[in-house]
């Protein structure tokens, strides 16, 4: 269970961001990783990050 300090944490985290002008955020809380490990991923269109089509991997159809 987070603490209270840890959940500030992470609001003070997102209101940066989207201070910053970041307008989609997804957060994703995998138990393995270590506690202290972050990964911030950036990607300049509106396709959800890390899908197909977002990394490139699914090609334009009727080209």
């Amino acid at each position: 269970m987070p603490t209270d300090k840890e959940i500030e944490e992470v609001i003070k985290m997102l209101d940066s961001k989207t201070e910053e002008g970041v307008s989609r955020i997804g957060i994703h809380r995998v138990e393995t990783e270590r506690e202290d490990y972050v990964k911030e991923v950036h990607h300049h269109g509106r396709c959800d990050i890390g899908s197909p089509f977002a990394d490139g991997s699914v090609g334009n159809f009727g080209c």
